[in-house]
């Protein structure tokens, strides 16, 4: 039986509260300080001062704790107010847009507070009821895009793969690049200017002109401007009418 399926154990008075809830924020904790290789249900247990047998009559596996900590930060990720059945385009609530960027800056916004969560994502769908929930509230925007046929499943699968791809794939990029200055030392913009001179020399052959063009004409831009902007180009092509 799946850990969604499975009822919360009785507390036991005699010793310290115990709960799902407990376990995962103390997890989060140790993930949000260490990484996720500081996580593991000995770990979890002592810092909740419990023994790590009692972890067990609420997680079978450190995979089921995992779980319980994505949905945990899913649930951070605000949510649209659920779309009416029936409900005109021009309606404020229909405006699938704002809902997806809205969604899809919530993501950003949870994995930068935990960056171990982008670590977690793009394999198996999860199944917690938070993540459901993010997947419905997108999926309910999507069907309403333009280029979408609202009763062709494999559309609304090819758009929903297209904003995530971007997503995660933008989100994990801003999140290697953090933990590269941590590493480094160096910033980005710091990083650039050392490697300038080599770059320089190697645009100077002529052999790569279109990165040419962009080094030399390509300005910089901040991460969450350049993650609205990268939002925009998969918006945009939703935007236009489906083929008839």
């Amino acid at each position: 039986m799946l850990i969604w399926e499975r009822p919360e154990p009785a507390a036991r008075s005699s010793l310290s509260p115990l709960s799902r809830d407990r376990i995962v924020r103390a997890a989060i904790g140790l993930a949000d300080g260490d990484g996720l290789p500081a996580v593991s249900l000995r770990k979890v247990a002592a810092a909740l001062d419990a023994g790590p047998m009692r972890l067990y009559r609420y997680v079978d596996t450190k995979e089921e704790l995992l779980d319980l900590m994505v949905d945990a930060v899913y649930a951070e990720i605000p949510l649209p107010e659920p779309l009416e059945e029936g409900e005109g385009d021009e309606a404020d609530g229909a405006d699938w847009e704002g809902r997806v960027r809205a969604l899809a800056h919530g993501l950003r916004g949870a994995a930068l507070r935990h960056e171990w969560f982008a670590d977690l994502l793009g394999g198996r769908p999860q199944f917690g009821p938070a993540a459901l929930g993010h997947l419905e509230a997108i999926l309910a925007a999507l069907r309403r895009a333009p280029g979408i046929d609202e009763d062709d499943p494999n559309a609304l699968m090819r758009a929903l793969q297209a904003v995530n791809g971007y997503v995660l794939g933008a989100v994990r990029h801003e999140i290697v690049e953090l933990r590269a200055e941590r590493e480094s030392g160096q910033t980005e913009r710091q990083w650039q200017a050392a490697s300038g001179p080599y770059l320089r020399r190697l645009i100077a052959t002529g052999r790569y002109p279109a990165l040419a063009h962009l080094v030399t004409r390509g300005a910089n831009q901040e991460p969450a401007a350049m993650f609205a902007a990268g939002l925009d180009v998969i918006l945009t092509g939703l935007a236009a009418p489906a083929p008839a």
